[in-house]
């Protein structure tokens, strides 16, 4: 062989494993109008993922949380007094089943205000179940612009009796006891009450409740008898 030549072989071995490779490299490689379909399909999966698909969902959550946002502005609006809590008991077959009890008023200042009662195996579980049971008693009561009552009134409940009357402003709230906290929690800042009967916490809130469901302003008095507003005045 002179020098400077180089030796190619003529074996069909090397010719026939060299022709599988090169079939491989020209497949992979795809064609130029497989490239742009390709592209766009990535760049409709991204688009997707940033915030095309995902807007709907981001839109759901803000808003839940602006419902739960109202919600917790309307539970903050009432105020939850806990009047009493007993431990009482229950005889059933195999014993006695122990329990609490718990008198809870609920109310937003503003003219209304409920009184409820609530038992369970745990003191939580009862103030829980006392509120929910205040919600559903609610009671309105007509303000004056003193934040006083209109007029005189007397509630009974078993054996307490409750009156109430209004009162100049700077008075306050004169009362005691469960009355007082109904009275607070009604809104009204001038107000005379006195206990008349039994002592009982439960009783005495509930006979409040009677007095102030029991009130009406002179307007709707003049229209219920069927008079003029100055015949009431005078």
């Amino acid at each position: 062989m002179p020098p400077g030549k180089r030796a190619f072989s003529s074996d069909p071995a090397l010719t026939m494993t060299t022709e599988p490779n090169n079939q491989t490299t020209s497949n992979d490689v795809p064609s130029a109008s497989d490239v742009p379909a390709a592209a766009e399909g990535q760049g409709q999966q991204q688009e997707q993922r940033r915030g095309g698909g995902g807007g709907g969902g981001r839109g759901d959550r803000r808003g839940g949380r602006g419902d739960r946002r109202r919600g917790q502005e309307r539970d903050s609006e009432w105020q939850e007094r806990v009047v009493q809590i007993r431990r009482v008991s229950k005889t059933v077959k195999g014993g006695k089943k122990m329990s609490f009890r718990a008198i809870v008023v609920v109310g937003n200042e503003r003219g209304q205000v409920g009184v409820g009662v609530g038992k369970a195996g745990d003191v939580i579980g009862a103030v829980r179940k006392g509120v929910a049971d205040a919600k559903k008693h609610l009671v309105k009561v007509p303000l004056t612009r003193h934040n006083s009552i209109p007029t005189l009134s007397n509630g009974r409940e078993g054996a307490a009796s409750v009156l109430i009357r209004p009162a100049a402003p700077g008075t306050g709230v004169i009362a005691g006891g469960s009355i007082r906290t109904v009275l607070e929690l009604a809104g009204i800042k001038n107000v005379l009450a006195k206990r008349l009967g039994s002592k009982t916490p439960l009783n005495n809130a509930r006979a409040a409740m009677v007095a102030l469901q029991l009130l009406r302003t002179h307007k709707e008095t003049a229209k219920e008898r069927g008079i003029s507003l100055e015949q009431i005045y005078s």
